[in-house]
């Protein structure tokens, strides 16, 4: 007899129908099934949050220790490409901006936006399931404990809580691989159902899709670029780099979340090639400090709210909100709208209050394409990751990528 290799359907397919599948029950299924779904969604998101932080410190902390050699300088490195990245594409979305929304932009759209009805639904009932720690302090503390290690066992000490910190990781692999991974879909498959049942999304594209278009086109043109830049300094083939990152790409257009997508993004990032210790500290690091997608949505919101209002848009105006708020979205929840919420204490620097209807507007357009932001902002990850990997083996290891290097960066964990 011959063994028949079961068939198994892959990450992208499974996505992909449980957008097709939320979108279909949210339309026109009875409220009470949308409702279940969402219910499920809120316990899922609930333990997801739960988990994030967890994920954090065992990613980041492991990957830090990892790194015996340069990790403080890994560490500078990564935050300043992300940085950088973040504000060249708040850059370009102003030009963007400037160059084309005012053809098609009316004071009209403003009172058909606040029309728009809003009625999501509420699950039947919440689990009261917190983090045991903010991302934030999840962030700090895994720099911490990472440093102190990585430190420690270039002195010949360390190797002990070294090994709790593997262990640990083990751990966390195990929860993504068992529960995290096979329950995303179904998580993603509520979230859209709750979507097209409000009907909130679908009103507001409706009006501002030239504007969304032109988003959603500069977010791929500007993500395409990261990778033909870090294809050509690290010998990687642009065009295949881009479609091994699908996976992460369409599972933060459904969970809005690049914290969620981190798990899926680091099994991306191996196909490409990149050094286990690298990936497993730049894609979780960069999940929350590199936010490119972000910053090109809400630049171009900003910016639509300000001509319509014939408020001051200049660059120099709209470059000092870039740069503050580039840091500010360091801290933002990897969750959906973290960015968003985050931009809203520093609204002022372009004269609209955190509290006024203009800001409402602004958190309504910013939420009905988060996803497609979200996406942009995990698929440069990836191409942050290459560059990343590319200094270490050049000005830290000092000695190229060799085969057996490439050989073990396709391993699993």
């Amino acid at each position: 007899m011959t063994n028949k290799k079961a068939f198994t359907l892959g990450l992208i397919p499974k996505l992909i129908i449980a957008i097709i599948l939320g979108t279909v029950v949210g339309l026109y299924c009875p409220e009470v099934v949308t409702k279940i779904a969402v219910t499920f969604s809120g316990i899922f998101g609930k333990f997801l949050n739960f988990v994030i932080p967890l994920m954090i410190i065992a990613f980041v902390a492991k990957g830090i220790a990892d790194l015996s050699e340069g990790a403080g300088k890994l560490l500078l490195v990564t935050v300043g490409i992300a940085y950088a990245s973040t504000l060249i594409a708040g850059s370009l979305s102003y030009g963007m901006a400037h160059s084309i929304f005012p053809r098609f932009i009316s004071t009209d759209m403003v009172q058909k936006i606040q029309q728009a009805s809003e009625k999501t639904l509420e699950p039947f009932f919440e689990l009261p399931l917190n983090p045991a720690i903010e991302v934030t302090g999840a962030l700090v503390l895994a720099f911490m404990i990472g440093l102190c290690v990585s430190i420690m066992r270039t002195k010949k000490s360390g190797e002990y809580f070294y090994g709790l910190i593997n262990e640990f990781n083990e751990m966390i692999n195990m929860v993504l691989a068992k529960a995290i991974i096979p329950l995303l879909p179904f998580f993603i498959f509520g979230n859209f159902a709750n979507m097209a049942y409000s009907g909130s999304v679908f009103a507001i594209l409706s009006i501002f899709i030239r504007i969304f278009g032109c988003i959603l086109v500069l977010h791929i043109l500007y993500i395409f670029t990261m990778f033909v830049v870090a294809g050509g300094l690290t010998g990687r083939n642009p065009a295949k780099t881009f479609v091994k990152m699908i996976p992460a790409y369409l599972t933060a257009v459904g969970t809005q979340s690049s914290a969620a997508t981190i798990p899926v993004n680091v099994e991306c990032n191996r196909q490409m090639g990149v050094t286990r210790q690298i990936r497993e500290f730049v894609i979780p690091l960069s999940a929350t400090v590199h936010l490119p997608g972000s910053m090109i949505t809400l630049t171009a919101c900003v910016y639509t709210l300000l001509f319509m209002y014939d408020m001051p848009h200049s660059y120099g105006l709209i470059l000092q909100f870039i740069a503050i708020l580039g840091i500010a979205m360091v801290a933002a929840p990897g969750a959906p709208g973290g960015a968003v919420m985050s931009a809203l204490p520093f609204l002022p620097v372009v004269g609209v209050a955190s509290d006024s209807p203009l800001a409402t507007i602004l958190i309504s357009l910013y939420l009905t394409q988060d996803s497609f932001g979200t996406a942009a902002n995990v698929a440069g990850d990836n191409a942050v990751s290459m560059l990343v990997e590319r200094f270490y083996y050049k000005h830290i290891l000092k000695r190229p990528k060799t085969k057996e290097d490439e050989i073990e960066a396709m391993q699993d964990i």
